[in-house]
């Protein structure tokens, strides 16, 4: 506690209760359990209702962050639930994976003394407790327009897009690739980060709203862009970022060696972990290396780690400059996963039957920041060792899949395969086409694709409404 003259500030951000490390790392349950309402209450309490809150203007998705932490601490979570929602469709999912230290808690007025406030945790218990009572807030819906808006991709760019302009009275309909709606949300987010039923709970919530959606449908080889401008008033395009990297070594054509994309989808989308109660089987590795630092490559270590291996993550810089959330960080060290720092994999090593059973590497150390902020790592000649491994799996990012760009005359593309966006519109610069998400940005946060599909909506409904002043 720290008395200010004027209110004693609580600096003790109640923690969040989890699975024990020792339990957790043997099954594929969440990890956080959430906070209890007492708990919530008092984490809502300790928030001082700024009257310039930097939370909000450091939201994506403008959520009114005090007003709704203001209802749990007066017990009125009905009325928290409503001031989210009006702006978030997704808050048990963004509760959840969000970087909010980030984003909103990044400017808290009590960031200064190192105590701010739980605000993903606070926004993940309202979502959460909204799904325990017998009826779901519904927002109202405006009159029909009679305007038809096609979203490519069911991402959360796309959800959020459906959501907003569904409640503005547009008929939208979401076309999604996979046989399930959700994009990375359901096929690169683990079951113990993101437990799937809260992702299908909130896709039925924009169903209840009157969002259609169609699953199994490619668009650019089941259908062009160009075809739906026929039928539909405007498109939105969201279809993320699915087209993995590799890091340019040897050996990358060996069995054993997996992209990120590829395990998770495994693992999230198709449950190989459930096998055989599901039709998707999975080898069982020994040794796993993971090559990155980043969320995903988290998710990957602490996959293969909950499969029975050993595991280490290889990043060819040290512990300070992983991009990867402290909080994600921290569970992977406290499941007992390994970590290689300063090293660079330089080639897969194959055995006599084509699978990788060793990884070459070099040591690095770090020179001057490079354009990121981070420190340059730079080879240490004559460093060279080998590690055994029976698995290695790339982790260091993604671009948009290029099946769009390459069906859709008209649009602008950027150096990396990315749809060029107005940032402000999510406009494109083909006439009616908006995009937005991983597909503009590169491989980003759900938060930030939510907040391009919150800005596409905006710009679509204008142009919808007043078509002749475009």
């Amino acid at each position: 506690m720290e008395n200010t003259g004027r209110k004693t500030l609580d600096l003790s951000r109640r923690p969040m209760p989890k699975q024990p490390a020792e339990v957790r790392v043997h099954n594929f349950a969440e990890v956080a359990l959430g906070y209890t309402p007492e708990l919530a209450m008092e984490e809502a309490v300790r928030c001082i209702q700024c009257k310039r809150p930097g939370c909000v203007d450091k939201c994506p998705v403008e959520i009114n962050i005090p007003e709704f932490i203001k209802a749990i601490a007066e017990g009125d979570f009905q009325r928290g639930v409503q001031v989210l929602k009006s702006k978030n469709s997704l808050p048990s999912v963004c509760g959840r994976v969000c970087p909010q230290e980030e984003q909103c808690e990044g400017g808290c007025a009590l960031l200064k003394k190192a105590g701010q406030i739980a605000i993903g945790r606070l926004e993940r218990f309202l979502g959460d407790w909204e799904a325990t009572q017998s009826e779901r807030m519904m927002p109202e819906i405006a009159p029909s327009t009679g305007k038809r808006v096609a979203v490519v991709g069911g991402g959360p760019a796309g959800l959020t897009v459906a959501g907003d302009l569904v409640k503005q009275g547009h008929e939208v309909t979401i076309f999604e690739a996979l046989h399930k709606i959700g994009g990375v949300l359901v096929y690169g987010i683990p079951e113990f980060r993101l437990p799937k039923n809260i992702v299908n709970r909130e896709v039925e919530y924009l169903q209840n709203l009157g969002v259609k959606m169609v699953t199994d449908y490619v668009v650019g080889k089941t259908r062009t862009v160009d075809s739906f401008l026929e039928e539909y008033d405007a498109v939105f395009v969201g279809t993320g970022a699915g087209l993995p990297w590799f890091s340019e070594m040897p050996g990358n054509n060996l069995n054993g060696v997996y992209s990120a994309n590829e395990y998770l989808t495994r693992f999230n989308l198709m449950k190989g972990y459930r096998f055989p109660l599901v039709p998707t089987p999975v080898k069982d590795h020994i040794r796993v290396a993971v090559i990155g630092g980043g969320n995903v490559a988290m998710d990957c270590a602490r996959t293969a780690l909950r499969m029975g291996a050993e595991v280490y993550i290889v990043y060819r810089r040290s512990r300070e400059e992983m991009p990867a959330r402290l909080e994600e960080l921290e569970n992977a060290e406290e499941e007992g996963v390994h970590f290689s720092y300063l090293t660079l994999p330089t080639r897969c090593i194959g055995d006599e039957y084509g699978w990788v059973k060793a990884l070459e590497c070099i040591r690095m150390e770090l020179g001057e920041p490079d354009a990121s902020g981070r420190r340059s790592p730079i080879p240490i000649q004559g460093s060279e060792f080998i590690l055994p491994f029976d698995a290695v799996i790339h982790a260091i990012g993604n671009s948009p899949n290029p099946l769009i760009p390459q069906t859709t005359a008209g649009l602008e593309i950027g150096k990396r395969g990315n749809i060029v966006a107005d940032p402000g519109t999510g406009k494109t610069s083909k006439e009616r086409v908006w995009a937005g998400g991983d597909v503009v940005t590169g491989a980003a946060t759900v938060i930030l694709a939510m907040g391009a599909g919150r800005k596409a909506a905006r710009s679509i409904h204008e142009y919808l409404m007043n078509p002749c002043e475009w």
